[in-house]
């Protein structure tokens, strides 16, 4: 369980080990189920999604790791395990504790997902990264990087974050940045 960076707030020394920044949504707003950007579209990840996102996933681990970053994922995935997830997923944005997308494109069908987390729960919370509302990843297939959809999708989160997804200081915690 993480405690969050609202309760260990104790004048100019923090410390910060193990904590999360809450997301704060302003009262009335909504965090939108389908987005459209240019070439990339959004929907909220669902059961609905298993077997593409299994495949997808599993079809690029090592283009996760290295543009995403992270320890996810470990190896490839399997429909049970993946279910799973999805469900926990699917809560997770039902109740407003992190939003995850799966990134579709007219021309290539699914290409990869989306993720909005708190800050300190995908890595951990600095004073780097204090000033930010929303930790912001994401990753796409072969196919899709190669057809310059990884860059896409920066750009519309760029159009996203902040017109139609109700954060305002994102960070982008992926290790490959577009310019």
């Amino acid at each position: 369980m993480h405690r969050t960076f609202e309760d260990q707030r104790t004048g100019d020394d923090m410390d910060l080990t193990g904590l999360t920044k809450k997301l704060a949504i302003a009262p009335g707003a909504v965090v939108p189920r389908n987005l459209k950007h240019g070439r990339v579209q959004a929907h909220a990840i669902s059961r609905d999604d298993l077997e593409a996102d299994v495949a997808g996933i599993n079809a690029s681990l090592d283009l996760i790791r290295r543009t995403r970053g992270g320890s996810w994922p470990t190896g490839p995935v399997t429909l049970e395990g993946n279910y799973v997830d999805l469900v926990w997923h699917e809560a997770e944005f039902r109740d407003d504790k992190s939003y995850t997308y799966v990134l579709t494109n007219p021309d290539h069908g699914y290409i990869g997902c989306l993720y909005l987390y708190p800050l300190g729960v995908r890595r951990p919370l600095t004073e780097e990264t204090l000033h930010h509302d929303v930790d912001v990843s994401w990753w796409v297939t072969p196919p899709a990087y190669e057809a310059g959809l990884y860059a896409a999708t920066f750009e519309a989160l760029r159009g996203w974050i902040g017109d139609e997804i109700p954060f305002t200081a994102p960070f982008y915690s992926n290790r490959e940045i577009p310019c």
